[in-house]
């Protein structure tokens, strides 16, 4: 554990230094904690999704943001919402939280380094670890696809609905969710990242995958905003739950157009009554 009297005193020239000795001075219990990255995951999950859950619950109530609804005649139900989140809730409390647990006897306790990162470490290794994710999980998505009894043992849980919703994000088998948090977890460690850079992934990858859920095209999404369309965003991981032989990348589409798996999708019209 990081002694903190070994923290350094004279200035330094990385921008979140400031912000990495505030929490190894006054939170370091929480931030060295196993339950920690959980915790993060957790909640950036539920707060990205509310605002979204409350979208699809006004409908069009709300027509800024429902003419850019993917699939406009399927609006999610409260019912819908509270069994995505309990099946996320219910595979925290029984899967995750145990395999927390037994990896505190099994892993070597982390030690917190008394460098933040810089920023061009954040930005690089953030991306490497996002990119390796990707790459992982599009191999994953691929092989639970084509195998039937894979597919129906383990991944179809998350295809329930042909029109995603936020809260379905982490509407997932208890195997697929401690595959990606497997990954989720290692890559950082595999790839040398600061735990300040793994957990600002963290909390980023949430947010694509959350985003990707919406089930709105939203003009200003991360799809729309990174340019030559390397990130397929909402409306490909749509297409995908409306024909699941595409769009298996997570975030980038680089993979689905190399080995010709990417699908575009066409905007569907509200019915006009």
């Amino acid at each position: 554990m990081l002694n903190i009297s070994e923290l350094p005193l004279q200035a330094s020239d990385r921008l979140l230094q400031p912000f990495w000795d505030y929490l190894l001075l006054h939170h370091l219990h929480l931030i060295a904690s196993p339950f920690f990255p959980v915790l993060l995951a957790s909640t950036s999950y539920v707060c990205f999704s509310i605002p979204f859950a409350a979208l699809d619950l006004l409908g069009e109530r709300v027509p800024l943001f429902h003419q850019y609804k993917i699939q406009p005649d399927s609006q999610p139900t409260v019912g819908m919402m509270a069994k995505s989140f309990m099946t996320a809730l219910y595979n925290h409390i029984f899967f995750v939280l145990p395999s927390v647990i037994i990896s505190m006897f099994i892993l070597p306790t982390p030690i917190l380094p008394k460098d933040a990162p810089t920023l061009y470490e954040v930005f690089v290794d953030g991306l490497a670890i996002l990119l390796l994710f990707d790459t992982q999980y599009y191999i994953w998505h691929v092989i639970h696809h084509k195998q039937p009894q894979l597919y129906r043992w383990i991944h179809a849980v998350h295809h329930e609905y042909k029109a995603p919703f936020s809260w379905s994000t982490e509407q997932l088998s208890p195997q697929e969710l401690i595959s990606v948090g497997l990954w989720s977890n290692q890559d950082p460690i595999l790839l040398k990242s600061h735990p300040l850079t793994a957990w600002c992934i963290t909390v980023f990858s949430i947010w694509m995958s959350v985003e990707d859920h919406i089930g709105y095209d939203l003009p200003w999404t991360l799809n729309h905003l990174v340019p030559f369309g390397l990130l397929g965003g909402a409306p490909a991981h749509d297409m995908h739950h409306q024909k699941p032989s595409s769009n298996y990348a997570p975030f980038f589409s680089h993979w689905d157009r190399i080995f010709g798996t990417a699908a575009h999708q066409k905007k569907k019209t509200m019915k006009v009554l």
